[in-house]
Parts: structure tokens; sequence; C-alpha cells
């Protein structure tokens, strides 16, 4: 690989999307363990569409999801960041910074999710100064939960997806 990353911690390098991306993402999200709190399988276009979009979150808003590998390696492991969309969930959801992560199966239960997303929030705080973000976890991803509420994340309301998932709908206030 080429250049360097967005941001580091002690284990993990956080990389901006790049097209090569893609498939290897697509992958991550297409694990049967991964896949059941992220709703319906999605064939490769319209993972694409959503990964594209993410991306452009970066050129719109200057924040959107990183890359996630663990330092000194290739392979990417997950994504997470702070994003900027539009899920049609109303005016307490949408239009707000969002964030969110995945992790590879075989990586999940290390705290990963956790470091990435405590060095995101602090450079997100830095950069963008205090704002309201918020997130949304599928009912019974636990860990998840668990993640967000340890991040200051706090319940906002429940809604269900035009697929039927039922998701938790989140906030972090400024301090």
């Amino acid at each position: 690989m080429t250049g360097q990353p967005f941001l580091t911690t002690e284990r993990l390098e956080l990389w901006q999307p790049r097209a090569s991306d893609l498939k290897a993402m697509h992958a991550i999200v297409l694990q049967p363990s991964t896949r059941r709190f992220l709703g319906t399988s999605a064939p490769l276009h319209e993972h694409a569409t959503r990964f594209t979009r993410g991306a452009g979150s970066w050129f719109l808003y200057g924040y959107g999801p990183l890359m996630l590998r663990l330092r000194g390696s290739e392979t990417l492991i997950g994504n997470c960041g702070v994003f900027h969309t539009f899920r049609g969930l109303g005016d307490d959801f949408d239009d707000h910074p969002e964030a969110g992560w995945i992790v590879a199966a075989d990586h999940v239960g290390q705290g990963l999710a956790s470091e990435a997303m405590r060095t995101v929030l602090d450079w997100f705080d830095r950069e963008h100064g205090a704002r309201r973000i918020v997130c949304m976890i599928s009912v019974g991803n636990e860990p998840s939960l668990k993640l967000a509420a340890k991040l200051g994340f706090t319940p906002l309301r429940q809604t269900e997806l035009p697929d039927g998932d039922v998701v938790q709908l989140l906030e972090r206030l400024p301090a």
C-alpha cells in the first residue's frame, strides 16, 4: 500500500476508503456471524452504493468511514467512523453525523472496535467540534450496544427498517 494511514492506534491503522477496499469489505459483511446484525445480505452492486456513499461523505462533509487494518498489515478487517447519510429515519436521526463500526468475525471480541472508535471520536471532536452524533444498532447486538454506551451514546428510540430489522437509534450529545 502507498500513502499513510489517516489515524493510528496502538494496534490499528485507520485508512480512508479506496476503491480496492470495496470487495474486501463486502466479503466481511457477507460473513454470516457479521451479517446477522446488518440486515439482509446485499449483492455487490448494492454494497458498492453504500460504500461509495460513505466515501463521498469525506468529500462533502470532511469526515467519513475509515478502513481498519492491523498495524503493518494490508488485510482489511473492518471499518468504523463518523459519516453523513440520510436513512429516512426522521429529523432526529437523518442529516446528523452518524457513528458506526463493523469488525470481521475473526477479530470480534478483541476490543478493536472500541480502540478504533475512541480514536475516531477524539479526532472528530477536535476537528469538527463537539456535536451531536447518532448511531444505529440492531436490537439484540449486545456487544455493540455495550460499546455504544461506553462511547457515550444513549438510547433515542427504536424503529423498524424497511427489511423488518428492528434497530435501536442512539445519540451522543456534546460534552
